[in-house]
Order: structure tokens, then C-alpha cells, then sequence
């Protein structure tokens, strides 16, 4: 090669890995990737395609687009906060690409006027839960509650008990968000403790409503007593039940999580949930119950900020309309059926099979469904280090960490991501 030649003056791959825009991708995307970007910029200089001191830019540009990575979940955490909660269904999926352009979210096509804003999904979503006069849907569970507690008791006093004053995640506590829409908190009660005649002795002319909040992500057990949906709409006054976790009808593996038609039936006249949680399906904060309060809450100047958008709207009615969401396969996935997974993907490792075990693990609903439930399940064990490099992998693979030792718990990973797990495991790098 001649002194003069252009190609004397690529770059170095060192250095151009040690640019910030390159460093910052390589943090987010894994160095691997990012390397595999210079270097094919730098064979393109090496070809004549573009100048030696263009390769960083064609590097750079090179790079996707800033945007979520799809992670395969392998925690056996079935709604992990972190990822996104639940995974939508391919048909979920197909839906909001079909939404991606013009749709008729707010259009009659038969007679070209102005229609109900996401009536398909809303149609969906009462048909799920024939209990509920009327539903509406907002873009997140806290909002549903501010939305409530906003047109209902706004200048009044929300009643609720001491022991249902949660923090709800991420430093956001409720007694803060309810308190911000204007209304004030009655607590009644103790925290371990509170009866039917604690929320008597304090309903009045100003109560707007009386609250009822499922724990999330705890348990309290002892010496404990709760009041009923039920008896509290003995009270006289409205009754808004935060379910939390979006189940809409029982579930004979979660027995202990209230449920939209059982919470209604027992006298709620409004019930609030997430839709990204057990329903398995998109963010959106459900409000389901009496026809007149929904009227209301649809109403208000507030709604127009927290209504959802038309992909939220597609995910959310096709979800519903299905009954094996990604969530509920999840759930109910049969330990056998796990473990004879993770023995397949340990003998096709091959020689990197010695170093993986196939021992039980324990999975959890998360996501503040079901506090306390277990779930059986298997897991492929690998030694620690194997945990940043899948972590931050072309294909992320997220497992935990547990005594040294890094579970794969197939209970979240589709079936057919088993041999994108085994390549992942086999790219890591030995320690011979």
C-alpha cells in the first residue's frame, strides 16, 4: 500500500470507538454492535466508497433509530415493571400497525359524521365486563384515579382508610396524587386495622366518595381486619375501587386478587385498573361502573388531557377480544412444559452445556398483581458472568441473578426465542 494512498487514513477502530455519540450507543445497544458498525464503515473507505474521514459519520448513521429494544424476558417476573409490563398479543400487535396511519378512531364511515371516540375498544371492554354500566378508558391507572377523585370530590373529602395509603411506585405515593386534584383526604382507621363504624363515624355532606385501594406489592398478615366492597356500599355514598392490576373476572390461580365483575357486583360504583397489568394489555387506566359517574368523568375539562391515543385504543379492543394474551400464557404455563424446555436448550449447548444446570425456580406475577403468589417454574443456571454480556447483547436477554449464579426462566420467552437464547449463550465469551 502507498504512502499516498487514502486508505493509509481510516481510522482506527480504538479511536473511533472512543468517540461520545459511539460510547453512548455502545452503552445502550452493547460495544459488540456498535464495533460491527465501525468496521463496516471502514471497509466501505477501504472499497472507495466513501472518505477515510467520513468513517465516523457513516458510523453514526449507521446506527437505528433511538427507540425501545425489544428485550426477551427471562426473570420469570410475568409483568416486570422495568420491561414494559405485559407483552402485547401478536394480534395486539397487528392492530396497532393498522392503526400506525388514518383510521376512523373518531368517524362514522357509514354516515361521514363525527363518532364516540375509541367506540370499538370501549364496545370491547363492556362486553368483557357486562357488570359495568359504562366504561372509559384513560392513559394510565394513577390517572384514572385523579380523574375520579377530580370531578368526584374535588373541594371535598375522599374517605379511605390508613392501611391503604400505598406508594404505588417510583416514589409516587397516593395520599401526594389524590391530594392534587383538590380533594381531601379523610383517613379513617390504623394501618393494621379498620372496621365498617370507622368510615360511619366520619361520612358526611362533604364526602365525595368513600376509596377502597388494593394493596400493591405487599401483604399485611397478623393481626389485621379489612372492610368489605360490600359493606361499604351499605354507607350511602359512592364507592371507587382501585383494583390495581386489571384482572376483569376471577381467575382460579390468583383467588385473593379482586376482579372488576365481582368488585361491581359487590356494590362499587366505580372500579379503576391498569390495562397493562393482568388484562395483558396496552398502558391505559380503566373505569368501569355506574353509568352517571362515568358520564361525568367523561365530561370533565380533565379527561380531554388523559384521553389515550388511537394505537392505545387498537391494543386495548383487541386485547380484550382475546383470551390467550402473552400475560395469561405466561401465568398458566406448565412447570412440565418449562423444564422439559430448558433441558432441550441445555443439551443443545453442547459443550457449553457443562457449565449450564437445570434447576426450579420460582416466578411471580409482579407488576403489583397478586402479592405473595408463586408460581413453579425451571430455569437454566449459568455462572454470573454470563449476565451483563446477554444483558447487552444484540439480542438482550434479561434473566436474574441469584447466589452467583444467572436463572433463565423460560416461562416469558416465547417458544420459538429458545434457540435465539442458545446462540446469545453461545456468542459469550469462555473463560478458558
Amino acid at each position: 500500500m502507498r504512502d499516498g494512498d487514502p486508505r493509509r487514513r481510516v481510522p482506527r477502530t480504538d479511536t473511533l470507538l472512543a468517540d461520545p455519540q459511539l460510547v453512548a450507543a455502545a452503552a445502550s445497544l452493547g460495544r459488540d454492535r456498535v464495533k460491527a458498525l465501525v468496521v463496516r464503515a471502514q471497509e466501505r473507505a477501504r472499497r472507495g466508497e466513501i472518505n477515510p474521514d467520513e468513517v465516523r459519520d457513516a458510523a453514526v448513521a449507521a446506527l437505528p433509530a433511538p427507540a425501545p429494544r425489544a428485550v426477551l424476558n427471562a426473570t420469570g417476573v410475568v409483568l416486570h415493571t422495568n420491561l414494559g409490563r405485559a407483552a402485547l398479543s401478536s394480534t395486539a400487535v397487528a392492530a396497532v400497525v393498522a392503526a400506525a396511519g388514518h383510521t376512523d378512531v373518531e368517524l362514522d364511515l357509514t354516515t361521514g359524521r363525527r363518532a364516540r371516540r375509541g367506540r370499538d375498544a370501549l364496545d370491547a371492554l363492556a362486553a368483557a365486563v357486562p357488570d359495568a354500566d359504562a366504561v372509559h378508558v384513560v392513559n394510565n391507572g394513577a390517572a384514572a384515579l385523579v380523574l375520579a377523585a377530580t370531578a368526584l370530590a374535588a373541594d371535598r373529602e375522599i374517605v379511605v382508610s390508613r392501611g391503604e395509603l400505598v406508594e404505588i411506585g417510583d416514589g409516587f405515593r397516593l395520599p401526594d396524587l389524590l391530594e392534587s386534584t383538590g380533594a381531601r383526604l379523610r383517613e379513617v382507621g390504623t394501618t393494621n386495622r379498620t372496621t365498617l363504624a370507622d368510615y360511619a363515624a366520619v361520612i358526611g355532606p362533604q364526602t365525595g366518595f368513600v376509596l377502597k385501594v388494593h394493596p400493591s406489592n405487599f401483604k399485611v398478615t397478623g393481626f389485621t381486619s379489612a372492610t368489605s366492597v360490600r359493606q361499604l356500599a351499605t354507607l350511602g355514598v359512592p364507592v371507587v375501587a382501585d383494583i390495581g392490576s386489571g384482572l376483569l373476572a376471577a381467575d382460579p390461580l390468583l383467588p385473593d386478587e379482586p376482579n372488576a365483575a365481582d368488585t361491581l357486583r359487590a356494590g362499587a360504583a366505580l372500579v379503576t385498573a391498569s390495562g397493562d397489568k393482568l388484562l395483558g394489555g396496552p398502558q391505559a387506566g380503566l373505569l368501569l361502573g355506574d353509568a352517571e359517574l362515568i358520564d361525568r368523568l367523561r365530561r370533565h375539562p380533565l379527561a380531554r388531557a388523559l384521553r389515550v391515543d388511537k394505537l392505545t385504543l387498537a391494543a386495548l379492543g383487541a386485547t380484550v377480544h382475546q383470551r390467550d394474551t402473552p400475560t395469561r400464557m405466561a401465568l398458566h404455563a406448565d412447570p412440565g412444559a418449562l423444564r422439559e424446555r430448558v433441558e432441550r436448550l441445555r443439551d443443545r449447548l453442547g459443550a457449553d452445556g457443562r457449565k449450564a444446570e437445570v434447576v426450579p425456580a420460582v416466578a411471580v406475577v409482579g407488576g403489583g398483581g397478586a402479592p405473595g403468589v408463586e408460581l413453579g417454574s425451571w430455569a437454566l443456571s449459568l455462572p454470573e458472568r454470563y449476565a451483563a454480556p446477554l444483558r447487552t447483547g444484540e439480542q438482550p436477554i434479561l434473566g436474574r441473578v441469584v447466589r452467583g449464579r444467572l436463572l433463565l426462566d423460560l416461562r416469558c420467552v416465547p417458544a420459538d426465542a429458545d434457540e435465539a437464547v442458545r446462540m446469545a449463550v453461545l456468542r459469550v465469551p469462555g473463560d478458558d
